[in-house]
């Protein structure tokens, strides 16, 4: 038997799982938000060996329903407000079935010249609703992590008489000691970004925050000096809007001066912080990134797309260009020099047609849509924060300028090392329950909770219920 299932399987059973994805939607909270499982339970309750013969598809989906969804820690869950808050959206879920369906490898413009000239037009629609000048060049990239990787390789490539793409960096005694730096409280994309580029951990300086988890840009050039006068060569920084641990904004504006006085590759990791930017109020947030070399943000965190979708932009892509362009001699096309090529911008060849999504969303939600679904997100922080500090036994950690609110219970009297063993536990009673679930970071050494807000279906009520459920925890 050859071929693929027939159509009327494909209609009937594609019914079924829209009908079972437009249930999930409405009524998320049927299901704990963190996955009640134990290690290894999933696994024991599948078979060891594969199938010899087809299985009806009714009886995979339902083995889905029982055996995979207990597993699953549900990030589309209104109420959950770990990490980063994330969600997939109805125009998105219906793209990534037509991009599934049409299973285009986005590499050469011949490939499928919509998508790549769709990914033209919809990363620079990106860039107008962001506030960003003409002249930058988008490309998406799978996660944030791969764009800051991305911007490091470029930036070493800025660089042409260190010749690392011809030579290396092993065994070379005429190399000097490449350096990056970033806040202490940079994201650790960009420690394993110098570990993939040969860069060493050694070489990612770690610059002081102020008290609201900044970068200081005095010890940044500082920190720069001091490597001048080792030899070592300041290469890249990477300053953030909107950190993991507690959403701080970095000064962009005076770090994006020095770099650009000791010739530095300046990087903004926008990737969480950095969509709220499409809300007009709230543009200033990236002030300064003009004079930056690369930005990332990442719609899959922040607007609503499934994984994986984040847009790298640049300001000189030839040189990214120029680090990772290789064409063999079967995908030499015609259109070679008149065309975009997104592989030409990276390690990926084959590629998804991620643009279709992020099209879908930007026209099914509009852009004022997308900014009234951010602005009251922010707003459910603000009214979270407000609980916190009236509280007498609860203390924000942090200032709140996005969606995401850093606290933790220190009631009177109680040592720092009684609070974090007492929020520890506080964490977990509130995860175990089912229906609320947090994350937490440690600022200034303590224990502290993070509650973030991103998705599009999170209502005050989830808000106020994980409110209720830290108040019973600690009651209780």
């Amino acid at each position: 038997m050859s071929g693929d299932l027939s159509r009327d399987e494909l209609v009937e059973q594609g019914r079924s799982v829209l009908d079972w994805i437009a249930e999930y939607l409405e009524h998320p909270e049927q299901y704990p938000v963190l996955s009640q499982v134990k290690p290894g339970e999933i696994l024991a309750s599948l078979p060891p060996s594969p199938p010899r013969e087809a299985e009806p598809l009714e009886r995979i989906l339902a083995d889905f329903e029982t055996k995979i969804i207990p597993g699953i820690t549900h990030w589309n869950h209104p109420a959950f407000f770990g990490y980063f808050a994330t969600s997939s959206s109805v125009p998105a879920i219906l793209a990534e079935m037509l991009v599934a369906t049409l299973d285009v490898k986005a590499m050469l413009w011949k490939t499928s010249p919509a998508a790549t000239e769709l990914e033209q037009l919809v990363t620079d629609w990106l860039r107008q609703m962001l506030g960003l000048s003409d002249g930058w060049f988008g490309i998406t990239t799978d996660t944030a992590s791969i764009s800051s990787m991305l911007s490091l390789a470029a930036a070493r490539e800025s660089r042409p008489e260190l010749a690392v793409r011809e030579r290396g960096m092993a065994g070379r005694d005429d190399l000097p000691r490449l350096r990056v730096y970033a806040s202490e409280h940079v994201h650790s994309s960009v420690d394993k970004g110098a570990l993939a580029l040969g860069i060493g951990l050694e070489n990612v300086v770690k610059i002081a925050a102020d008290d609201e988890f900044r970068m200081r840009p005095d010890a940044l050039a500082a920190a720069i000096a001091a490597d001048r006068s080792l030899g070592y060569l300041p290469l890249a920084c990477v300053a953030t809007v909107g950190t993991t641990s507690t959403s701080s904004i970095d000064p962009v504006p005076a770090i994006a001066e020095i770099c650009r006085r000791e010739n530095v590759w300046l990087h903004v990791d926008g990737a969480y912080g950095g969509m709220l930017a499409i809300v007009p109020e709230f543009r200033s947030i990236l002030d300064g990134v003009e004079s930056a070399d690369s930005l990332v943000v990442n719609p899959h965190k922040w607007l609503f797309t499934p994984a994986e979708c984040s847009v790298l932009f640049l300001k000189r892509p030839e040189v990214l260009k120029r680090a990772f362009s290789l064409v063999p001699e079967y995908l030499v096309t015609r259109e070679q020099d008149d065309v975009v090529n997104y592989m030409d911008y990276g390690v990926q060849l084959g590629r998804r047609f991620r643009a279709l999504k992020l099209w879908m969303i930007i026209r099914g939600f509009g852009t004022n849509g997308l900014a009234e679904r951010l602005r009251e997100h922010c707003t459910l922080a603000r009214t979270f924060a407000a609980w916190v500090a009236l509280s007498e036994d609860w203390e924000l950690m942090a200032p709140v300028p996005f969606s995401l609110v850093c606290f933790r219970y220190a009631p009177r009297g109680m040592s720092d090392l009684e609070c974090d063993q007492r929020n520890e536990a506080i964490m977990h009673a509130v995860n175990a329950g089912g229906d609320v679930f947090l994350s937490h970071t440690k600022l200034h050494g303590r224990f502290t909770f993070r509650l973030a807000i991103g998705n599009i279906r999170t209502e005050e009520r989830h808000v106020a219920l994980a409110w209720q459920r830290l108040k019973e925890a600690v009651e209780g």
